[in-house]
């Protein structure tokens, strides 16, 4: 045979296994496909039936609905669900239909709070649903035993590791009763932007109210320029925008600031008046992780520090 010739056999045989190959790796996805699409098929059912589940245990009045009449079945209707989670009746209709729709962690984020999901339950809903939840009461990273240990340190000193956008990711005990009793507030919910504008007892402690929030508006947007289109900023903003007509205000002044350390006053529910120096000590400047500090201005401002520290540490041992 010529030298041709066995080149020519090659080629023909090289070409046959790689078609074969080709052939074997086709019909392996082929093979995979139909278990893939049953995987989701059955985390779409579940999603469904976990939504109506829960969707069935809550009265209309646990939401601030009225009860009405002629109710054939327990809990909300999915008309009242679509309406809390600001979604399409006949969207939210398909999702506890099973229907193959894409839901974004925004709408997964306004189900979880108008369905009342406790952590579990949370974590569950986007388990079930193939998405990251993007609060930091799902994955907070970066606080290490070290820095706890420097904020107990600190202590009778309210101090705090929050992150740009105001996430509390950790908290030392005075700073839990500065303005009230951060330990009954949800973890999804401890965001200083969100509580300055909705928890009743974050509004009564801080003198200057409007004037704080005007500027905590102007530093969200001035940080929030490194992170636009990230979900977790835009569910923040939306939901701000949605429950204060104060902060829609703000947010469209367009104003932005810089952090910087200025003094600030508080009528505590514990021990009265207290006026501190704001502190910012950044950690890490790309993702923004900074340790807030507050210290006293004077002596009556340090002893009721030290008494709120104390009924904090009584208040955990009870």
């Amino acid at each position: 045979m010529t030298t041709s010739a066995h080149e020519k056999v090659r080629t023909t045989t090289a070409t046959t296994a790689a078609t074969t190959a080709t052939a074997a790796a086709t019909a392996a996805t082929a093979a995979a496909a139909p278990a893939a699409r049953s995987a989701v098929g059955i985390r779409r059912s579940e999603l469904a039936v976990f939504l109506r589940s829960r969707r069935e245990r809550i009265t209309p009045e646990q939401v601030g609905l009225p009860h009405g009449t002629r109710r054939r079945t327990p809990g909300l209707r999915r008309e009242e669900v679509a309406q809390l989670s600001a979604v399409g009746v006949t969207w939210y209709t398909w999702l506890e239909q099973a229907r193959d729709i894409q839901v974004s962690v925004q709408v997964l984020d306004a189900l979880a709070r108008a369905l009342l999901l406790d952590a579990g339950e949370r974590a569950h809903l986007f388990q079930l649903a193939g998405a990251a939840d993007p609060t930091p009461a799902a994955h907070c990273t970066g606080v290490t035993p070290a820095l706890q240990q420097m904020l107990r340190a600190l202590e009778p000193l309210p101090a705090s590791i929050q992150n740009s956008r105001y996430d509390i990711l950790a908290h030392n005990r005075t700073y839990a009763r500065l303005m009230g009793d951060l330990e009954s507030v949800p973890p999804e919910d401890r965001n200083c932007m969100i509580l300055v504008h909705t928890d009743p007892g974050w509004c009564r402690s801080i003198v200057n109210l409007t004037e704080t929030r005007r500027l905590m508006a102007a530093k969200l947007r001035a940080s929030m320029a490194g992170h636009l289109g990230e979900p977790a900023w835009k569910m923040l903003v939306k939901r701000l925008t949605a429950e204060s007509a104060e902060f829609r205000e703000n947010w469209e002044r367009y104003e932005v600031v810089e952090p910087r350390t200025r003094t600030k006053e508080f009528l505590n529910p514990y021990v009265g008046f207290l006026s501190l120096d704001h502190t910012d000590l950044w950690l890490t400047r790309e993702t923004g992780a900074r340790l807030v500090t507050y210290t006293p201005t004077d002596d009556e401002s340090r002893r009721r520090l030290e008494r709120l520290h104390a009924l904090a540490v009584a208040a955990e041992r009870d």
